[in-house]
């Protein structure tokens, strides 16, 4: 058995300059930019999970009738789970330095590769605008305290936002976009600056909540509703496992993705120790901020306020303002442009990698972002968990399986590098395209389809059966389980190509490649 390259010689790089399937972009990082430590890694998940959605996740799910440590479990326990597929697919990232939509062409073809780069992208879209939203309402709150007719202004009937809301929608969207237009070092520096910088922000305001209410409030001795005696006795797990979905859902997206960043990592250990210690405990804390917050408000001010920003609203210090808007900006945006832009602008890049760059990339996201209307998306609290969150993670859930399933079972972890860029290596299966990934991935969905027809009102659930309406809620479990099978099967019954390239001499498919471009 051949070793394993996991880089790419200076001459197989000049040789793949020709290759329609390369750019500076896609390449594998070179051994001697492979720095991140476990830290880095801790870094990252403390910087992304530490913002305003995490604060408020746990709301709908209070609002739901859990009470607030069934809420917290919830949160924790999702994130767990979402850990497992994270670090499995980080693995190839680690190892051969290559960015999420170049580990796709393996299972699904150097052509099929745009299907799931395609579809998280979308995705990352939806979240960017939810992000810039936030951000950009958080500027318009603040500004109502200083300017109190901006309150007051009549919102429009086909956007459902009035005009000052929009204009700091647009404000925060253009500032998101002179990050991106800056670089890649320009966001790492966001990233270091905004871990600490909330951080402290969510604990100042715990240790305010408890000073001011005397303690942390009703919210913490308030019964689950699902308790014998109350409202929803008896229905705990009705509710636990859709909202077990959508908690594993909201960060289905990195858990695909996660190469983007793990091709920087030094080693395997320093991937998964990192990842382990900054993902499930940061969301756990920063939700349980949430929680107590919001449940010191209802004794300081005779009312729940949820949203971090109405809180900070309520201060008159203008410094206090000026100094919270800042942070909270800093906060989302970085956020946003970790989690929600460097991965979609390669996807979109990967499209066309000749005439697609990172920043036109992240242009396209922008633009799509704002088209989906966020404020829309997270208008209803019901209807972000259901709706928005289980109904991506009922696509996510089985590409994962399938990438998950074709690098660990199929290929053992062994992946001819040079070839992932090669229009005819042995990764273009049937004219670019897998039809066992694409067929596994369409079998993966059909599952959860009719139950979220259902849940968006164009499907009659008489006609569809309770059986199929309720898999919807266990939507990225069994889209993830089905696509993983049917991969399997799939590649039984067919063959994976034979290299038709070697690991270290990729010049004859090049030459063919380049012949045909």
């Amino acid at each position: 058995m051949p070793a394993i390259q996991t880089s790419l010689t200076q001459s197989q790089l000049a040789q793949l300059q020709g290759s329609k399937l390369f750019n500076a972009d896609l390449a594998p990082v070179p051994p001697e930019r492979r720095k991140w430590r476990y830290g880095s890694f801790a870094a990252l998940w403390i910087s992304m999970s530490a913002c305003i959605p995490t604060y408020m996740l746990a709301s709908s799910l209070i609002g739901g009738g859990m009470n607030w440590w069934q809420a917290i479990l919830t949160i924790f326990l999702g994130n767990l789970i979402v850990l497992i597929p994270m670090v499995l697919n980080a693995h190839a990232g680690t190892r051969y330095g290559i960015p999420f939509p170049v580990y796709c062409r393996a299972a699904f073809g150097t052509q099929g590769a745009n299907v799931p780069a395609l579809l998280r992208a979308l995705v990352a879209c939806g979240w960017f605008g939810i992000q810039t939203w936030i951000g950009g309402n958080a500027i318009y709150k603040i500004m109502s305290v200083f300017f109190p007719s901006l309150a007051y202004a009549t919102a429009s009937r086909a956007f459902g936002i009035n005009f000052p809301q929009f204009l700091c929608f647009l404000f925060f969207w253009g500032i998101n976009m002179l990050v991106v237009h800056k670089g890649i070092d320009c966001i790492r520096w966001l990233l270091n600056l905004k871990a600490p910088l909330l951080i402290v922000l969510g604990l100042l305001l715990l240790a305010w909540a408890y000073r001011g209410a005397g303690g942390f409030g009703p919210m913490l001795s308030q019964p689950s509703a699902f308790d014998p005696g109350q409202p929803k006795s008896g229905h705990f797990f009705a509710y636990f496992f859709p909202a077990l979905t959508g908690m594993v859902g909201f960060w289905a997206t990195l858990s695909l993705n996660i190469p983007d960043f793990s091709r920087y990592a030094c080693t395997q250990r320093d991937q998964v120790i990192g990842q382990a210690l900054g993902l499930p405990l940061t969301m756990a804390l920063y939700s349980f901020i949430g929680v107590a917050v919001t449940s010191a408000t209802t004794i300081i001010y005779g009312q729940t306020i949820w949203d971090p920003v109405d809180v900070l609203t309520r201060f008159t210090n203008p410094v206090v303002l000026v100094v919270a808007m800042l942070a909270l900006c800093i906060a989302t945006l970085a956020t946003n442009i970790a989690a929600n832009v460097v991965s979609p602008a390669n996807d979109f890049a990967h499209l066309a990698p000749r005439r697609i760059s990172f920043r036109l990339g992240g242009l396209i996201t922008g633009l799509i972002g704002v088209a989906m209307m966020p404020w829309k998306l997270v208008a209803d609290p019901s209807g972000y968990i259901f709706n928005w969150l289980i109904a991506y993670s009922a696509l996510l859930g089985p590409i994962g399986g399938i990438l998950i399933a074709d690098y660990f079972v199929c290929r053992r972890c062994r992946l001819n590098l040079p070839a992932l860029y090669l229009p005819d290596g042995e990764y273009r299966f049937t004219r670019g395209f897998s039809v066992v990934a694409l067929v596994a991935l369409a079998m993966g969905v059909l599952p959860s389809l009719p139950g979220f027809l259902v849940q968006v009102n164009l499907l009659d659930p008489a006609r569809v059966g309770t059986f199929l309406v309720g898999l919807y809620h266990y939507a990225w479990f069994v889209g993830f389980a089905v696509a993983f099978l049917a991969y399997l099967l799939g590649r039984i019954l067919t063959s994976l190509p034979r290299p038709t390239v070697a690991l270290d001499q990729p010049q004859a498919a090049l030459e063919s490649a380049n012949l045909e471009t």
